[in-house]
């Protein structure tokens, strides 16, 4: 496979990811949906990576696509509303270097069997913890539970 091909399937995870993570882009993202259907429109979800990049260079979306892929030169991500917070702003790149980690360093089945939780669980920045906790989108915290059955 020449340099161009992994590229594209890299390329293709990080839309896949997008596209299956959606609702928990979209709360981190600060922007309502009317704001992405203008700014950042979704392709649509399909099964896996391939047919994610084929349905997203065949689409006739323009460049307000979350990832937006018509510069030859580029991938621009859109999801971001902007931010004067350097918290925020810390976190945004964090996540975003996390995305591109992800489609680098995964196969496509394991990003297709990947949850959020999954992805959750690579996340050590306090920056980003910080900023998913307070979108409420980090939620991998232990949790205690009472079993009944010890109570003697």
């Amino acid at each position: 496979m020449d340099a161009y091909e992994t590229q594209e399937e890299c390329i293709a995870r990080l839309v896949f990811f997008v596209e299956k993570f959606w609702p928990e882009l979209l709360r981190f993202s600060r922007r309502t949906q009317g704001q992405l259907n203008c700014w950042a429109a979704r392709y649509g979800m399909k099964l896996n990576p391939k047919d994610q990049m084929y349905h997203a260079k065949n689409s006739c979306a323009g460049r307000y696509t979350a990832v937006n892929l018509t510069n030859a030169d580029a991938v621009e991500i859109r999801l971001f509303r902007g931010t004067l917070k350097l918290n925020t702003l810390i976190a945004t790149l964090q996540l975003v270097d996390h995305l591109c980690e992800v489609a680098v360093s995964i196969s496509d089945q394991e990003l297709q069997d990947m949850s959020w939780f999954d992805f959750l669980d690579q996340i050590t920045e306090p920056e980003l913890i910080q900023y998913l906790k307070e979108r409420r989108l980090y939620v991998n915290e232990p949790v205690n539970t009472y079993d009944a059955t010890e109570v003697g």
